[in-house]
């Protein structure tokens, strides 16, 4: 079974922080002297570039993929696989292929990070 990816961005900079325990006092997590504010996973994507992650099982593993447009300006910048304890990060600069395999957990999560759309999830039957 998959835990819930938390993360946090910062409105001013930009700067992204994931959440291994949250704070439950007033102040919440900050910076540049603000509030960061929750990312709050998509999974329907109506737009023309896609977002949301894809996936196929063969051979007992899984390839996850973001079929996205990968420019300078507009990419993915990583996608995660959650499940278990585990989780497999895989990071990507402009020009490389989105793309990740690891071993097929069911019930996993697949999230996937756009410069400029933000957080994206799947999970996994």
């Amino acid at each position: 079974m998959s835990r819930e990816l938390v993360v946090k961005k910062c409105l001013k900079c930009g700067a992204i922080v994931k959440v291994l325990k949250d704070c439950n006092c007033p102040c919440g997590i900050e910076c540049c002297g603000e509030e960061m504010k929750a990312i709050v996973p998509n999974s329907f994507d109506a737009a023309i570039e896609k977002h949301v992650p894809v996936y196929e099982v063969k051979d007992g593993k899984i390839i996850a993929r973001v079929n996205h447009v990968m420019e300078e300006e507009h990419y993915i910048e990583w996608i995660l696989i959650v499940y278990d304890e585990k989780e497999i990060w895989t990071y990507f600069k402009p020009g490389d292929e989105p793309v990740v395999s690891a071993e097929y957990v069911p019930g996993s999560t697949i999230y996937a990070y756009c410069n400029k759309h933000s957080l994206w999830k799947k999970d996994v039957e």
